[in-house]
């Protein structure tokens, strides 16, 4: 009959896995509170590695870039066309030749994409695997002791702000307050959680709150969103619209942020598509 597994690390933080009965921790980090890598022996003398983004990032059936067979594809491949529909929107000359609504719509689409991107990467956090629940799927959960959970969740939020704010664009003619009310706060809070989360997400893959480790994949995407996710709080900053003359802040930084940030994120969503098939 198997022995009890442990759950604790030595540091007295919360493990994230299901410890092998016997083994024992021989180097263990992670950012702050969270988890996030073990190096461990097994009781006869083997040495095993647990890392939370690989622990996450199940591999699946098919080529690097076309496995539609596996969650993490689909994610990738949301997150692609989201961004592209953001690049496309903030493209200079793109709202004129098409007219107000048209670019607005593109927007609102691009958010929806992002949106299910995002409950999907929830979902493929809080359904990692694990020893005690095989086979059993989750739509929710509530999981603070690990780092991905936080940063999936607040990134969802961010998405969830972001399809507000993109809804309400379609509004013509309102006063500055209201445009600021209605418009710029939603983007404002939502760029808040996408730099929260994309900071979770860094720190997750690098073990610390700051790193460099160009040679692994997921730190590249992990840095990569970073980088959008301050570029699309630069926008949000630019996009505040002034009560005293009704414009923007700084109308060209609003647009160059966005599209930048977009690219950034396209970029990562790339790069995600084969990850977790090559490690």
């Amino acid at each position: 009959m198997a022995t009890a597994r442990r759950r604790r690390s030595t540091k007295g933080r919360h493990l994230p896995f299901d410890l092998p009965a016997g083994a024992r921790i021989l180097r263990e980090e992670g950012p702050g509170p969270f988890t996030t890598h073990v190096l461990y022996e097994l009781a006869d003398g083997r040495r095993r590695e647990w890392s939370s983004r690989r622990h996450r990032k199940r591999r699946g059936a098919g080529g690097a870039y076309w496995a539609p067979g596996r969650l993490g594809w689909w994610i990738a491949g949301l997150f692609a066309v989201g961004s592209f529909c953001f690049i496309l929107g903030s493209v200079p000359g793109y709202a004129s030749l098409v007219g107000f609504r048209p670019d607005a719509m593109t927007y609102f689409i691009g958010s929806i994409f992002f949106t299910s991107a995002s409950y999907l990467q929830f979902m493929e956090c809080i359904n990692a695997p694990s020893d005690g629940d095989a086979g059993h799927r989750r739509w929710f959960a509530v999981q603070p002791t690990r780092i991905d959970w936080w940063a999936t969740a607040i990134q969802l939020v961010g998405t969830v702000f972001f399809n507000f704010t993109t809804f309400d664009a379609f509004a013509q003619g309102l006063p500055a307050r209201a445009e600021d009310l209605v418009v710029w706060t939603p983007d404002a809070l939502g760029s808040i959680c996408f730099l929260v989360s994309s900071q979770l997400a860094y720190a997750e893959v690098g073990h610390r709150w700051i790193s460099w480790r160009p040679g692994d994949l997921g730190w590249r995407i992990a840095a990569i969103n970073l980088l959008g996710s301050i570029l699309f709080g630069i926008s949000a900053i630019a996009g505040w619209v002034q009560p005293s003359t009704g414009d923007l802040l700084n109308a060209a930084l609003d647009n160059a942020g966005t599209l930048l940030g977009a690219v950034c994120f396209l970029v990562g969503a790339v790069w995600m598509m084969p990850e977790g098939q090559a490690d």
